[in-house]
């Protein structure tokens, strides 16, 4: 038995406040679903509707009927209009609009023309119809688009309810009976129709709600995937720990810094960081206070632009780098990560240490061009003086009789003038003024003249070695300076011994050309020929050298010996002449573990000639330094007798004519009496066109022309170029001070027949006169 048709209306109007009340609920917390709020504006309808009905029931005219009915028809056109805005399809305001303006305007006119008993609800059954049809349009036309549970249940309900308005009007028309008779059957029906709509709606929002969050996941997923992949992918370097200094994740370029495995999802296979030092920037271990991770858990502040190193255990190599760390808190305020980031700046800090070796050679070059460019400007007057002390004091010992007192401190002045000759002779080679006589030689032969002079000086407890190969590659180099090197680092190295036994050990070997050990310096040009370099290494097992005197070694006057043992030229010499032969310098020592020098040169393909040894007469000067051999230290010069001044080669009666020319006063008067003492015939001149008249106004009356090179106004060059214009068959020589390979070029060019050594000029002066005067006979 159904229920009577007041109590219906009451529970419709109790199930329109529900749902007018959820979905007022739902559409204040979800704003942006559109269907709540239409669904509550029709519940609200539908409750002035319901009470309007009720009314009605109560003998309510005509008109209360009409305007429930049109009521209800606007409770179900909001529901569309909800559908719409929750499906966000334009909303049907025209069409929606005609349809209930007809259906009202019908209801009104039928109202004021009938007792309402039967079209009225005729009407609203049509509209109704009309209304489903419009729904069922929306919900087939977006099927393909919605294809869930509800929109099928939603469409379902709508068929029932156009399956009951179509009873209903069915009802009406055939059997003439108005729906007042049956209303209590079919408002239980709609009633049901409308509590199963208001349960898919609610549905169709939680479906939104779980669509939406799908969404937002998704978006969070892809959001989170995006940042991973720029934090993986980062140049700079990402590490996340755990407050108990465990590793959450590392990005790749951390895991390239310190050598982890790559995996890009920044979790696989991180060790701990125990094994790693942290180093300050002056390469001292940093306090564990300081290390930024410790900084942040200590303090809970950021930690910002601090330079540190990384050293895998003891002995491994040091990564550089700039990083800050900063925490990252809970919700609480509590510390979850700390997150370390940084920039990998070792390749920045290597060249950094580079360009600092750079500007400490540019320093080193620098003080080298500087002392070798007073080097050239004391030399001429310097050599000048020590040739005047020289030469006078020879000549004095002639005049003296052999067991005169004054012969011994004749002797002292000219040995004193030696040891000034031999510094300046020092500082030309260190600055390399000295001419190169290179020619291809082999290193291991020099080895051995080297270690056969080495072996007659030290004591017999000290170990002398030479492992040199039986074949090895040529070098282009001037022996005798070669062999002053090697003399150099052998005399160092028995020096380093301090009078204990030890081992000094020579070896020469040839190095390929892609030999990662080959310094710059030397790598390109053996790439370039292709022949690889050879290798001279001196060693010793003696004192060593700790980092502040490595630091000097080859600073000129920089010497640990004390004073008046040595003059700080010896490395600079060193260093000077193996540059010159295009060489490079590696030096290894350390305090205690003895020293060892290696020499590179690049090799050359020419051979040398077969009996190409080491220059003989040599010695070992002060510091280590070679030179040629003169005198004992306690044994006077030989004296120049009387019968010594005749000249053996002279073949004529007739005495040779010397031109000599000199700006220096003091030499001119040297050279003509140490020349006349031999027989020679000599104008002495101080002036340079005096000289170019001398020769115009004899150009036969004079066999050698000896010419100073550095002099103010003309140099010797120009006026050799001069006086070979008058006549070219004079032979003439340039004396200088420092020979350059570019002067001997020009001397070459102006046709000059032999560059004299300046610092030669008193004991070897008459020999060069000599020969250059008397050139040998042809055979």
């Amino acid at each position: 038995m159904l229920p009577d048709l007041p109590t219906l209306l009451l529970v419709r109007l109790g199930v329109d406040v529900l749902i007018a009340g959820a979905f007022w609920t739902l559409m204040r917390r979800y704003p942006a679903i559109g269907g709540p709020g239409w669904w509550s504006l029709g519940g609200l309808i539908s409750i002035l509707g319901s009470v309007a009905l009720m009314s009605r029931s109560g003998g309510a005219g005509p008109l209360v009927a009409a305007a429930s009915a049109v009521m209800l028809f606007g409770a179900h056109g909001c529901a569309w209009l909800g559908l719409r805005s929750y499906l966000r399809v334009p909303m049907p305001w025209r069409t929606l609009g005609t349809v209930f303006g007809v259906h009202a305007a019908l209801q009104v006119g039928v109202a004021l023309h009938s007792d309402g008993s039967g079209p009225p609800q005729i009407i609203y059954a049509v509209a109704g119809l009309v209304l489903v049809a419009l729904v069922l349009r929306d919900l087939v036309g977006l099927k393909a688009q919605n294809t869930t549970r509800e929109f099928h249940e939603l469409t379902l309900v709508t068929l029932a309810e156009g399956l009951l308005l179509l009873l209903a009007v069915a009802w009406m028309v055939y059997r003439r009976q108005s729906l007042d008779q049956v209303s209590a059957g079919f408002m239980l029906a709609f009633l049901l129709t409308k509590f199963l709509r208001t349960l898919i709606f609610s549905a169709l929002v939680s479906l939104r709600l779980r669509q939406d969050a799908e969404r937002a996941r998704k978006a969070i997923a892809e959001r989170e995937a995006d940042s991973r992949a720029l934090v993986t992918n980062l140049g700079a370097g990402v590490v996340v720990f755990r407050p108990d200094r465990s590793i959450v994740s590392a990005n790749n370029a951390a895991r390239r810094f310190f050598g982890w495995p790559i995996d890009d999802s920044g979790r696989a296979g991180v060790p701990p960081l125990t094994e790693w030092r942290v180093m300050r920037e002056d390469g001292t271990r940093m306090p564990r206070h300081e290390v930024p991770f410790e900084r942040v858990l200590a303090t809970g502040q950021p930690v910002t632009d601090l330079m540190g190193g990384f050293q895998r255990g003891r002995g491994g190599a040091v990564r550089w780098a700039v990083g800050s760390a900063y925490p990252e808190n809970d919700a609480i305020g509590g510390l979850r990560h700390v997150v370390f980031t940084f920039v990998d700046i070792t390749s920045l800090k290597q060249a950094q240490q580079q360009q600092h070796l750079l500007e400490t050679q540019l320093a080193q070059s620098q003080k080298m061009e500087a002392l070798g460019t007073l080097a050239g400007g004391v030399a001429h007057d310097f050599n000048n003086i020590l040739a005047a002390i020289l030469g006078n004091a020879d000549l004095a010992r002639q005049d003296i009789s052999p067991g005169a007192p004054a012969r011994e401190s004749l002797h002292e002045i000219s040995n004193a003038a030696r040891r000034g000759r031999e510094l300046v002779r020092q500082i030309l080679a260190f600055s390399r003024q000295q001419p190169l006589a290179r020619t291809p030689v082999r290193p291991g032969a020099i080895v051995a003249e080297t270690c056969s002079l080495l072996r007659s000086v030290i004591a017999p407890h000290v170990q002398l070695v030479q492992q040199v190969p039986p074949r090895h590659h040529a070098i282009l180099a001037d022996p005798t300076q070669l062999g002053q090197v090697l003399l150099n680092l052998g005399t160092n190295a028995v020096h380093a011994l301090l009078g204990r036994p030890g081992r000094i050990e020579f070896q020469a070997a040839d190095v390929a050309p892609d030999d990662p050990a080959l310094p710059s310096a030397v790598a390109q040009a053996c790439r370039d020929s292709g022949l690889g370099a050879v290798r001279i290494s001196v060693s010793d097992d003696g004192c060593g050298m700790d980092e502040s005197t490595r630091a000097r070694m080859f600073e000129p006057f920089f010497t640990t010996k004390v004073v008046g043992q040595g003059t700080g030229l010896g490395l600079p010499v060193v260093l000077g002449i193996v540059e010159a032969h295009g060489g490079a310098i590696v030096v290894d020592s350390n305090p205690g573990a003895g020293t060892t020098f290696t020499l590179y040169f690049p090799a050359t393909a020419e051979q040398p000639a077969p009996s190409l040894l080491l220059c003989a007469g040599v010695a070992q000067a002060e510091d280590g330094t070679m030179t040629a051999f003169t005198s004992g230290d306690n044994q006077p010069p030989p004296d120049h007798s009387a019968e010594q001044s005749v000249m053996p080669d002279d073949l004529s009666n007739t005495p040779r004519h010397i031109l000599y020319l000199d700006d220096d006063d003091t030499l001119v008067f040297l050279v003509r009496r140490l020349l006349e003492r031999r027989g020679y015939k000599v104008t002495a001149l101080t002036d340079q066109q005096e000289a170019i008249d001398a020769v115009r106004a004899q150009p036969d009356g004079f066999h050698l022309l000896i010419t100073d090179y550095n002099m103010p106004g003309m140099s010797g060059i120009d006026v050799a170029r001069e006086v070979l214009l008058i006549n070219p068959r004079l032979p003439v020589a340039v004396a200088s001070g420092y020979i350059s390979d570019e002067l001997q070029a020009e001397a070459q060019a102006a046709g000059v027949i032999e560059v004299v050594f300046k610092t030669d000029a008193v004991e070897a002066f008459c020999e060069v006169v000599a020969r250059l005067v008397n050139p040998p006979r042809p055979a």
